[in-house]
């Protein structure tokens, strides 16, 4: 064991961790909105409308998040008109590709998880939002989410830890994440061990922050 290069690799690695926490933030806040976004759709009464929300969420669950990234980054590329239009300024960034491949993917499963604590809502919690007067917006945003968010947790949870550790397969589009610099680093040293065992253990750490942020908003919100 190379106790040097371990010492050395850190601080390395660690510059790299604001590369993934951006493209982890990045992803979660797009991905939020998608998944509210799909649920909504979900719950509508039109079978057409479920129809779309359900075939976008069984695709982007259903396949690789590997192989979601390479159609977007490689395969987007090879359409011509694409690069005629406004989209290329993004679509060649292999950053923001990245961040449409996370976020089309967290949205997915966010959406499933926020589908099923809407259902969860008992109906009487509705009826009494409008006994009180209020609208179907305002039960909406003032009742049913913010519930919805607090069911939801747990489960989220769990998903924003998954992205996270998704995020390292950014590395396999030339950014220099957490993963991309110890491949990086590899790659001159040739010692994986050593290089990994600190990837590893920042990845541990930041899931270990993650953890306990969601189980300190869970007790919060318990009983509210």
């Amino acid at each position: 064991m190379d106790l040097e290069l371990i010492i050395t690799s850190f601080p390395k690695l660690l510059s790299a961790t604001l590369i993934t926490l951006k493209l982890l933030s990045a992803s979660l806040f797009f991905g939020l909105l998608l998944g509210l976004f799909f649920a909504i759709l979900r719950l509508n009464q039109s079978k057409l409308i479920r129809g779309f929300a359900y075939g976008y969420s069984y695709v982007f669950r259903g396949t690789p998040l590997l192989v979601q990234i390479f159609i977007i980054y490689f395969g987007l590329g090879q359409i011509e008109y694409l690069r005629t239009t406004f989209l290329w300024v993004i679509l060649k960034e292999p950053y923001w590709c990245a961040i449409i491949a996370f976020s089309l993917n967290t949205g997915a499963y966010t959406s499933e998880i926020l589908r099923s604590a809407f259902e969860t809502i008992k109906p009487g919690i509705v009826e009494a939002g409008r006994s009180l007067g209020l609208n179907k917006m305002s039960i909406f945003t003032k009742i049913q989410i913010p519930i919805a968010i607090k069911q939801s947790l747990p489960a989220y949870g769990n998903e924003i830890i998954l992205m996270l550790k998704g995020t390292s397969l950014a590395s396999t589009v030339t950014l220099m994440d957490i993963t991309g610099v110890a491949k990086f680093i590899i790659s001159t040293t040739f010692r994986p061990i050593e290089v990994f065992i600190v990837a590893g253990s920042i990845y541990l750490f930041i899931t270990f922050l993650i953890h306990n942020l969601i189980k300190y908003l869970e007790k919060k919100y318990r009983y509210q």
